[in-house]
């Protein structure tokens, strides 16, 4: 079981807390919800690593990674304003290693929760 540790915030946010719940999805490799919540031309760019583009290629990464999982989500903060948002916060995995992550997303509009690009930077601690 992944334990989840998220500093509070205002708690009027919808689009704050959809990105708890994705952050949460992730730590949880919760791939169906994770691909509902994104549009069908997404583009998940990993600093450093990849791009990935449509969302065929994006729930195939995810299945990738869902053979490491993680023991602990420790989320710092959560940030939305408009069209935008942000995470970051610590990932422990099973296997010992620690990431520390920030995430940038912009969303489909300003009203819709759906994700159309994600600039992720991960960083083993």
């Amino acid at each position: 079981m992944t334990k989840i540790v998220s500093s509070p915030n205002c708690g009027n946010s919808p689009k704050m807390e959809f990105l708890k719940a994705f952050n949460t999805a992730f730590a949880k490799g919760n791939v169906t919800f994770l691909t509902e919540s994104v549009t069908d031309d997404i583009v998940w760019t990993v600093i450093g690593d990849k791009t990935i583009e449509g969302k065929e290629k994006f729930t195939e990464a995810l299945e990738k990674m869902t053979s490491e999982k993680a023991t602990e989500l420790t989320i710092h903060q959560i940030l939305s304003h408009g069209k935008e948002g942000a995470t970051n916060g610590l990932l422990k995995m099973q296997n010992g290693k620690q990431y520390a992550f920030a995430d940038f997303y912009a969303f489909q509009s300003a009203k819709g929760l759906k994700i159309k690009a994600i600039t992720s930077y991960c960083l083993e601690v």
